[in-house]
């Protein structure tokens, strides 16, 4: 892969195509088996690539899930990394900070004070100042390489157009830009080259013009699909036990689905298409704009997810860390924390009912090593993820929601989870799982919907599934 200086050059590929393991490769956080990489004139053996090097060839990493820090000031998020400025006595100058950070701001017209807390920001504007931070000390420079994962999948139209034209403001003064996204039109728009990666190979290597949307699905999904009709449910099961019909939040539009009893279906879609949406509507999380649900034959909108526990509902989001863990708690008290009702009496916890509990939970789950009394923290991610999910089989849910249930787990733990969510549906619960991995949907599902920029484009049963399928509906063009 080659890319020119003072361009735009994405780098695109199906989940597991190698794009990440390259960008981690060229931050310097993973070495290498072999090969050569080349900056300008020098040359650097890949296997031995570090973080150190990158740096002082200023390689700049925003990932999708960005280091910053939510809890301090967006000036001294710009700060941290490049140093802050400093007076007499090497102390801080705030003053000078300050207003170093808001000219900054100005550059990029991002909508926020130096003073702000970056965590009282929306998503999207914390992303611009991820970027912004990466990007501060490049102005008109013709060195450097901005590496952006997924940039835009927070960010809507109008800041999407900004960025887009801060960064053709960069690649015009000479920096070299690596955008990796899974939004086609993005890269029609904005790149100079495309290069495409499938299973860790170079399959596609295009200058803008032979780049085309239908050329670069092929590339993707591995051959040309059509479009597929949908199909009805799986066989052999009749009752609907979830309906929604015109759901409107988030960016998910007019969303009108159906679970049956029984059934495992899966959502399908790109980041920002709406499949997470959708899962905080049905927990309580997200209040819907419009739209109505029906659950188990009755009206059902959740007003907290208390509310929604109380319907028999759990879920399962998609940051394990941020959202579903208690790091400094052990084993039991994560599995045991939803159904304190059941240990809560005459003023105290039935100790020895949570304890018998949740062995019977680890072992279920397959917990390695068997030791409730550890801190969760202790344990890896597919532990982690395990745990989280044996939580909520306490409790026998009648519906479990499954954001990235695999995600950053091995293969062991994902086996582990798939027959965990399928020994569930056959003890009568039933499930809705999303996943970018969409060969993990056609492994696991029943039936597979498709998201594509908020709506559902197809309904897919599972003898007519396919991952390469799935990537087709899932990048087609379709109208506004």
């Amino acid at each position: 892969m080659s890319v020119k200086p003072g361009s735009i050059h994405a780098l695109l590929g199906g989940n597991g195509s190698g794009k990440s393991t390259l960008i981690r490769i060229l931050a310097g956080v993973d070495h290498a088996d072999a090969g050569r990489i080349h900056i300008g004139g020098t040359q650097f053996d890949a296997a031995s690539f570090s973080a150190s090097l990158a740096r002082k060839n200023q390689i700049h990493v925003v990932h999708q899930h960005s280091s910053t820090f939510p809890h301090l000031s967006v000036a001294e998020n710009l700060s941290l990394g490049r140093g802050y400025e400093t007076s007499t006595g090497g102390r801080i100058s705030w003053s000078t900070v300050r207003e170093r950070a808001q000219r900054v701001l100005a550059r990029f017209g991002i909508e926020a004070g130096p003073d702000q807390i970056l965590s009282s920001l929306r998503p999207a504007v914390q992303t611009m100042v991820a970027i912004a931070r990466a990007l501060q000390d490049q102005e008109g420079s013709s060195t450097g390489l901005l590496i952006l994962d997924e940039p835009t999948a927070a960010l809507s139209s109008a800041e999407v157009a900004r960025l887009a034209q801060a960064l053709r403001r960069y690649a015009a003064a000479g920096q070299t830009i690596i955008v990796v996204t899974h939004r086609l039109d993005e890269v029609l728009d904005l790149s100079d080259h495309v290069t495409v990666l499938r299973d860790g190979k170079v399959v596609g290597d295009l200058p803008r013009d032979e780049i085309s949307h239908d050329i670069l699905v092929q590339l993707i999904a591995g051959n040309s699909v059509s479009i597929v009709e949908k199909h009805g449910t799986a066989t052999g099961i009749d009752r609907i036990i979830l309906e929604t019909k015109g759901l409107c939040v988030g960016p998910l539009v007019d969303a009108d689905i159906t679970l049956r009893a029984g059934e495992v279906l899966g959502i399908a879609g790109l980041v920002g298409s709406g499949r997470t949406s959708f899962l905080r509507a049905l927990f309580g999380l997200a209040r819907p704009s419009a739209g109505t649900l029906v659950f188990d034959g009755a009206s059902y909108s959740p007003a907290s997810p208390g509310d929604a526990v109380g319907h028999g509902i759990a879920y399962v989001p998609e940051d394990r860390l941020a959202d579903a863990t208690f790091p400094s708690l052990s084993v039991s008290r994560n599995i045991s924390i939803a159904s304190l009702d059941r240990y809560w009496s005459k003023m105290r916890i039935l100790r020895k009912l949570e304890h018998n509990d949740t062995a019977k939970v680890a072992d279920l789950v397959g917990l390695r090593p068997r030791r409730t009394d550890l801190t969760i923290n202790k344990f890896s991610g597919g532990n982690q993820q395990k745990i989280v999910i044996g939580r909520w089989l306490l409790r026998r849910p009648r519906l479990l929601l499954l954001d990235e249930p695999t995600q950053g787990v091995d293969v062991g733990a994902r086996a582990d989870i798939h027959r965990l969510v399928r020994d569930a549906v056959s003890g009568g619960s039933s499930a809705i799982v999303v996943s970018s991995d969409f060969s993990e949907l056609v492994e696991l599902c029943d039936r597979v919907v498709v998201l594509n920029r908020g709506r559902f484009v197809a309904d897919l049963a599972a003898d007519h599934l396919t991952s390469e399928k799935l990537q087709q509906l899932a990048h087609m063009r379709i109208a506004a």
